[in-house]
């Protein structure tokens, strides 16, 4: 393990499109090394809560700390030693092999010419991911699960303190599901790194991560080890769907049952919504 990891301190933030709220007064800290998980139904904000961690969004209200450092005043070069991304889904197109793209994740540390220990991250990374034997395909004439791990590869490589990744296992069948987060929580071990992602999986994500966002209506509805973050009435409330938790393998697990019809009349408020309810720290314990 490389350190204690960073701190993400999300304080206050509002974010909204036009006249369209989308995160309302998000307020938790996040400490490394760890795996985090964002979950929630789609149109709840997650990915704009990402977006607005690693400085693609600006908030437009509220603040995202690095280390204690507003992420606004951090260079895009030193926060890309610091932060990596990696989207649900890249537009690259244009041909080159896979070796040349996974190298691109090196940016922040390029000089003139492409060094030794570069490569040699490369081919760990494409080793840790399985696909040592695409190295010399093209990038754009691979399948779409192929295509995901390259890019998780490049967002590897690029070795930050914090990754930030969006369904990282969107387009992958479940066996590589699996695999990949699995391998997730073994780097946040290994390198030190704080590691956040969002999920469609609850089943998955709860298996290997060390806390949970479960996000819900622009705020953050719950938030804290699995245990107490997936229980058969926060399911209910956020996804709308009945369901029975149970355990397996000491993690929880859910069975889902029928769709039911919440009314319209429940009402939900947001634990984290101002400086009067302190933020949740949430790291790793073990």
């Amino acid at each position: 393990m490389r350190g204690a990891g960073m701190k993400i301190k999300i304080a206050g933030v509002t974010f909204g499109y036009s006249d369209t709220s989308v995160l309302q007064d998000l307020w938790v800290d996040l400490d490394g090394p760890q795996l985090v998980s964002i979950l929630g139904p789609n149109g709840v904000g997650k990915s704009t809560l990402v977006g607005c961690i690693c400085k693609i969004l600006e908030p437009k209200g509220g603040a995202v700390l690095l280390d204690g450092t507003d992420v606004r005043d951090i260079g895009l070069k030193a926060l890309s030693k610091e932060m990596g991304y990696v989207p649900v889904s890249s537009s690259d197109s244009f041909p080159m092999n896979v070796v040349d793209a996974v190298l691109m994740g090196r940016h922040p540390y390029s000089k003139w010419k492409t060094e030794d220990e570069d490569l040699e991250k490369v081919y760990d990374a494409l080793v840790r991911l399985d696909i040592e034997d695409l190295a010399m395909r093209q990038f754009n004439e691979l399948s779409a699960g192929q295509h995901q791990k390259v890019v998780l590869a490049r967002g590897l490589v690029q070795e930050p303190k914090v990754l930030l990744l969006d369904e990282p296992t969107s387009n992958l069948d479940i066996r590589h599901q699996i695999e990949v987060t699995k391998l997730l929580k073994e780097l946040s071990r290994e390198k030190g790194m704080l590691i956040i992602m969002i999920s469609h999986d609850i089943n998955i994500a709860v298996t290997y991560s060390d806390n949970v966002l479960l996000m819900y209506n622009g705020g953050i509805f719950a938030a804290g080890r699995p245990w107490d973050v997936i229980t058969e009435e926060n399911i209910r409330t956020v996804y709308g769907v009945d369901c029975k938790i149970v355990d397996f393998k000491g993690n929880p697990h859910v069975i889902l049952d029928d769709t039911v019809e919440l009314s319209t009349d429940e009402q939900w408020e947001q634990p984290y919504t101002s400086e009067d309810h302190p933020a949740l720290a949430m790291q790793d314990k073990g």
